[in-house]
């Protein structure tokens, strides 16, 4: 049964079915609850009432969260160009009301601020914009402004038309979408690798032909990466969560990644061991910056270098969530001092309020950063049964978020909270 949003109803606009949002969605998704019978649901309602751009947006989360992006990209775009602004539901009395610049996109498209005000007094605007997207007439009531744009190929452009839209913005505005712009492999590690106490090795942005070339002897690839030789990892652009990613040990392998990855243009950087010499795991970090403090959101533990939580057995292995556990607990009093510098020097260069990191540690005690961007997801959604420990540390990262906006907000004098 979809519901209808009453509250429309009652501003005498057009009724339409009530935004579900990404968060709930997600978290049944995340407990392997089954989204189908919601979408088939969803797809008979848009068929009824194709001019209702919440049960489309809602359509389109269901869709990208099933693994069908194609479909669930033309349906979001379909949504809006019907309507570009939506709120996202709330609980509570709201405090501090939050506008979101968000553009069309699959969930790395964007910084995903749902799941850090779910549950919350914050009441979440999302205005998406960019090619095809009307503009809204008028801007929603806000206090502060947060540009959830991610860094992508295809939307630098629009960061930095936004760069000038803001000089004006009648409201206080976090996350500059020019310095969003810095957050590419390459611009990044241009940004950050000879920064004290960091390890970032060159990444250098290439084509198919070029890395043909160094396939076939005709380009030696340390004349692409300063120095820097096989091994070396490939990715495609743009790719996320592994995919593409590949260790190429030899130039005598690079035809036979080619062909399997069908990519124009791809990242690709020396490869560096970071495995703990003690055991011979790899361990592998997500940080968010907020204001510059640094809050863990989760590590990963794995005999293979390339590790995604999802897929590195934490739900397999009591040791290693032991481990987890341990380590979260002391990240305040162990990890952050030890790279606190590194943290600092990042904060200052990256010039971002919220920034993630993917990070490890080199063998001789070097923050190794895999990559820095502003739409990595954190959640509190993991099993509270199985991991009891993360609960703390996630809602301290969403307070340290809260604040944030609290003291934006009052750098305006119209903030009344």
């Amino acid at each position: 049964m979809i519901d209808i949003d009453e509250s429309l109803v009652a501003e005498n606009k057009p009724a339409q079915s009530k935004l579900i949002g990404l968060a709930p969605l997600m978290r049944i998704a995340f407990s392997g609850g089954d989204l189908k019978p919601l979408g088939k649901e969803l797809i008979a309602y848009a068929e009824k009432h194709p001019h209702d751009a919440h049960a489309l947006m809602n359509l389109a989360t269901v869709l990208i969260l099933l693994g069908h992006r194609d479909a669930a990209l033309s349906t979001q775009m379909e949504a809006l160009r019907l309507q570009p602004l939506y709120s996202v539901p709330t609980t509570r009395e709201p405090t501090l009301r939050l506008l979101a610049l968000m553009t069309d996109g699959d969930l790395m498209a964007n910084t995903p601020l749902e799941f850090l005000v779910e549950d919350s007094d914050i009441a979440l605007d999302l205005l998406y914009v960019g090619a095809g997207i009307p503009a809204v007439e008028q801007l929603p009531p806000h206090d502060v402004m947060f540009v959830a744009v991610g860094e992508a190929d295809g939307k630098n452009s629009l960061l930095l038309d936004l760069q000038e839209i803001i000089q004006t913005w009648p409201t206080p505005v976090l996350n500059a979408p020019e310095r969003i712009t810095h957050l590419g492999r390459d611009r990044a590690c241009a940004l950050l690798q000879d920064a004290p106490g960091v390890a970032m090795p060159t990444s250098a942005r290439i084509s198919r032909q070029t890395l043909e070339q160094i396939g076939g002897g005709e380009v030696a690839v340390s004349s692409i990466l300063g120095g820097d030789d096989f091994p070396i990892i490939a990715r495609p652009l743009g790719s996320h969560a592994g995919h593409g990613l590949r260790k190429v040990l030899s130039a005598e392998d690079v035809p036979d990644y080619l062909q399997a990855v069908p990519s124009e243009e791809f990242y690709i950087a020396r490869f560096v061991d970071y495995r703990t010499l003690a055991d011979g795991q790899f361990r592998k970090y997500r940080i968010i910056l907020i204001d510059g403090k640094p809050f863990i959101s989760h590590m990963g533990i794995s005999k293979h270098w390339m590790i995604h939580y999802l897929n590195a057995g934490m739900t397999d292995s009591a040791e290693k969530r032991d481990e987890e556990a341990r380590f979260m607990q002391s990240f305040d009093e162990d990890f952050v001092p030890r790279h606190a510098i590194a943290f600092a020097e990042i904060f200052k260069r990256l010039d971002l309020d919220y920034v993630g990191i993917d990070c490890g540690e080199t063998q001789d005690g070097k923050l190794l950063i895999f990559e820095v961007d502003s739409d990595m997801i954190v959640h509190a959604m993991d099993p509270v049964d199985m991991f009891p420990y993360k609960q703390e540390p996630m809602q301290k990262l969403f307070a340290a978020f809260r604040d944030l906006l609290i003291k934006t907000a009052r750098m305006s004098p119209a903030y009344q909270g």
